[in-house]
């Protein structure tokens, strides 16, 4: 199954506002009803594929003919990624950054066919898997036809290895499938991002992507063992064993490329027993300074559970910490901010580590909702992407951006990015709904989640691109990354290439002209364009 063209996942899953929740957002926001619908797939002008006969002779004989696709469905459902502006283009009809093709190989070798081809022909590429970019990751800046390599071909689990506890996977496998290989082997990844039903293996690894079960499992980087890589200049195998002293890792080169370096075509990773428990409860703290000091002990000194994360106090009135609560009006453990606490493992290690858990939550303020607010979470975990689209289909702006940082710059952080969006937005007519929750732990620090709501205005892209200029200035300012997990692309590149300074970009830009000389390979992402 295709995802939705002109929104988030499963067409069959999408479903309006509740007439509450429409209301409200007029009321508080401002939010008016859209008085024109959104364009239909067959409505689109669709350009000719730019691709000669000659180009796609050359693409036909590297993957089949019958795995090159002109035709304009194929292009569009390629065009961009999920961001909120780059649907709110889509539905208008803006396709600037149609495909000239798109390519779907089989094989590693298939791959660096088809970027011989492209080189050949002048053609850039962009390796294209679940299409869940939200940061431009599939919108290049090529001054030149583009195709999009598909690898959704690409989608077994290669090997496994059980001694080890290791799998190998190609990088077009979606998540849910990859699980469902693993745990038919007694095995889990325990990787729960919040795109998992759609993103693939090689996208996890081009992102360093982290799931919602990261205190427990660890960022998908950290899973990683070792990769295999197709670029313009050959094939780079990084990773022979766990761990290596010989010279630096080349496995942390791969991880984050986004596709600026090459097509990760292997990946090997370590794997888990699936858990025989996974229990997830609610915890309210009276504030948000009060809950993220709790999470923090637990990150530091531990018992650390599987799923930790702390909403603010607007994101728990709200109720976006509980998707599927959105219109049920506010509850008594709506009150202060909620935290959702998760542990997974055998019965008798879940029960030690949730006591020692729940110890340190109640020291630190805490009081035990039990399993009901653990239980809504786990049901909607997934079902944010497709709340944002019903609120642009009533009228609204919702987006989301990410950043990390360590404990002690963390309320320095989070004030000055809903300050930056508070303000850039009221000043635009469009006053939002600035939301925050703690979605990752580390021992050091933590990832800070922020969704913006508010109503659309005049121009709510030309809004938003002012308002996340406005917080990636805030971001750097108040000591945060650029990206905790959602990565670069083209909408980060100039604010990370001030994070990592000149010396580092051009130590990269050195990397990106040996293995792609030509710049053949995902143009302006992670790095400039060139000539």
């Amino acid at each position: 199954m295709d995802m939705l063209w002109s929104g988030w996942g499963d067409p069959a899953r999408a479903t309006p506002l509740p007439d509450s929740v429409t209301g409200l957002l007029g009321d508080l926001l401002g939010v008016k009803p859209r008085t024109l619908e959104p364009l239909a797939l067959e409505d689109l002008t669709v350009p000719d594929s730019p691709l000669d006969p000659a180009a796609r002779r050359a693409l036909a004989d590297a993957v089949g003919e019958e795995h090159v696709r002109t035709d304009a469905e194929s292009r569009i459902r390629h065009t961009r990624g999920k961001s909120t502006p780059d649907l709110l283009r889509i539905r208008e009809g803006d396709l600037t950054d149609l495909p000239a093709a798109v390519l779907l190989p089989a094989e590693h070798d298939e791959v660096l066919a088809v970027m011989t081809a492209c080189a050949e022909h002048g053609l850039a590429l962009v390796p294209f898997g679940g299409g869940t970019s939200v940061v431009g990751g599939l919108a290049p800046d090529a001054h030149r036809p583009f195709v999009a390599l598909d690898l959704r071909r690409m989608d077994r689990l290669t090997g496994l290895d059980p001694v080890s506890r290791t799998a190998t996977l190609q990088p077009g496998l979606r998540a849910p499938r990859a699980e469902a290989l693993l745990a038919a082997e007694g095995f889990t990844l325990g990787h729960f991002p919040q795109s998992y039903e759609w993103a693939t293996i090689g996208g996890f690894a081009a992102t360093r992507s982290s799931g919602q079960a990261s205190a427990g499992y660890g960022r998908f980087d950290e899973m990683v063992l070792s990769l295999t890589l197709a670029t313009p200049r050959g094939t780079l195998d990084t990773g022979r064993a766990p761990r290596s002293a010989a010279g630096p890792d080349l496995r942390q080169l791969v991880l984050g490329s986004e596709g600026a370096f090459g097509v990760i075509t292997a990946v090997t990773v370590r794997i888990r027993p699936l858990p025989e428990t996974r229990v997830y409860e609610g915890w309210r703290f009276a504030s948000f300074d009060e809950g993220a000091a709790a999470l923090r002990r637990l990150a530091q000194d531990g018992p650390r559970p599987t799923v930790l994360r702390l909403s603010d106090e607007t994101e728990t009135l709200i109720g976006l910490a509980q998707p599927d609560a959105i219109g049920a009006g506010v509850q008594e453990s709506s009150a202060g901010c909620l935290a959702v606490v998760g542990h997974e493992g055998t019965p008798e290690d879940t029960a030690h580590r949730r006591e020692g858990a729940a110890a340190v939550l109640r020291a630190h303020g805490g009081t035990p909702l039990g399993e009901e607010p653990g239980r809504r979470w786990e049901g909607g975990r997934y079902s944010a992407p497709y709340l944002r689209d019903a609120l642009l289909d009533a009228g609204a702006f919702a987006e989301t951006l990410e950043t990390a940082t360590f404990w002690s710059r963390v309320p320095e952080l989070y004030a000055a990015v809903r300050e930056a969006l508070t303000g850039t937005l009221t000043a635009a007519g469009t006053p939002p709904l600035v939301m925050c929750h703690i979605s990752h732990v580390y021992e050091n620090g933590a990832s800070l989640y922020f969704t913006v709501v508010s109503a659309q205005g005049d121009d709510a892209v030309a809004h938003w691109t002012r308002a996340k200029h406005a917080a990636n200035e805030a971001i750097l300012a108040a000591g945060g990354t650029i990206s905790h997990h959602h990565g670069v692309g083209t909408d980060h590149r100039d604010w990370y290439l001030r994070e990592i300074g000149p010396l580092g970009t051009g130590a990269l830009d050195a990397v990106k002209r040996h293995l792609d000389p030509a710049g053949l390979l995902s143009p302006g992402v992670l790095l400039p364009a060139g000539d």
